[in-house]
Order: structure tokens, then sequence, then C-alpha cells
């Protein structure tokens, strides 16, 4: 059930998200983000590392979208608080994608070659996507593909490894003393 429930809500706040920055409503995002956060952390068994995941993984994700928009691949049309720099919706969005490390995208935790092959193909897609509705520009498409694909390939696993260390989803292991 919580796997459906994470799918869900991931989904809504990825469609609010999304559209509040193509649409120059880029708060619309954080405030979704923020209850889908509030609704995993209270599914949660132990909360404050699943915190941890989550703020780690959204300051690894706008360093790198920041990488991109500093390099000059990707632009957004809203929410960016200095040249240079991923909007601050993006920084959201990378916080709802770690609500789903632990939950829907459990069974790719012994997965890591398959993660690193859906990352380096659903990650560029995920922002074609956004592209096709105006949230993102790919300025150089090509290069921004590939980088993206790239990244992607190691940045789903790695932040898989980080999930596991960070696994708050699941209660822990109580040993018998008998």
């Amino acid at each position: 059930m919580n796997v459906l429930i994470n799918a869900l809500v991931f989904k809504v706040a990825w469609v609010s998200t999304v559209f509040g920055g193509a649409n120059d409503l880029p708060m619309i995002g954080p405030v979704a983000v923020f209850v889908a956060v509030l609704i995993h952390l209270w599914l949660s068994a132990e909360p404050k590392r699943e915190l941890t995941l989550v703020l780690l993984t959204g300051v690894i994700g706008l360093a790198w979208d920041s990488v991109m928009v500093a390099a000059g691949w990707l632009a957004y049309p809203s929410g960016t608080f200095a040249a240079g720099l991923a909007p601050y919706w993006i920084f959201a969005m990378w916080i709802l994608f770690a609500t789903t490390l632990n939950v829907t995208f459990r069974w790719l935790h012994s997965r890591l070659t398959l993660a690193a092959i859906l990352g380096a193909v659903f990650g560029p897609v995920a922002y074609l996507g956004g592209s096709a509705v105006g949230a993102v520009n790919l300025l150089n498409p090509v290069m921004a593909l590939v980088a993206l694909s790239v990244a992607w390939a190691l940045l789903l696993p790695g932040l898989l490894l980080l999930a596991q260390q960070l696994d708050g989803t699941r209660a822990p292991i109580i040993k018998s003393r008998i």
C-alpha cells in the first residue's frame, strides 16, 4: 500500500512542480513537495533518516542541475534566484525524487547496473517532458541530453546506495537477547 501511496503522491507533486515552473508559478511545486514529504515522513519508520536522505538528495540534485545551467545546456524560465543556478523548484523536485528511493524504487536497491541503464534512459526523458511543457529549455539539446544521460547513469545508482544507508522506511530489526 505504501508503494501505491508513494507513487501517487509523487506523481501529483511532480506534475504540480513541472507545470508550476512552466507557467511562472514556481511556488506551487515546493508547496506540493512539502506536503508530499510530510506524507512520506509520516509513513516512515525512521523519519529522521529519511529526512537526511531527502535533504542530501536535494543538495546533490541542485548542484548537478546548477552545473547544467552554468554550462549553458539548460535554462529555466522561472524560480531562479541567481544566474548560473537551477531554480528553487528544481531543488524541490530532487527532494521529491528522494521520497521514492526507499519505497517505489526499493526494487532497484540490489540491481544497480539496471538502475544505471534506467537512469541513462529515463533521466533525460524526464527533462524532455519538462521541456515539452516549457518548464526547462534545452539550450544545447545534444550536449544536454548526453550529459544528462551520463549523469543519471551515475546519479541513480549512487542515490540508491545512499538511500540504502539512510533507509528509514522499514521498521528497525529488533534482535532478541534470548
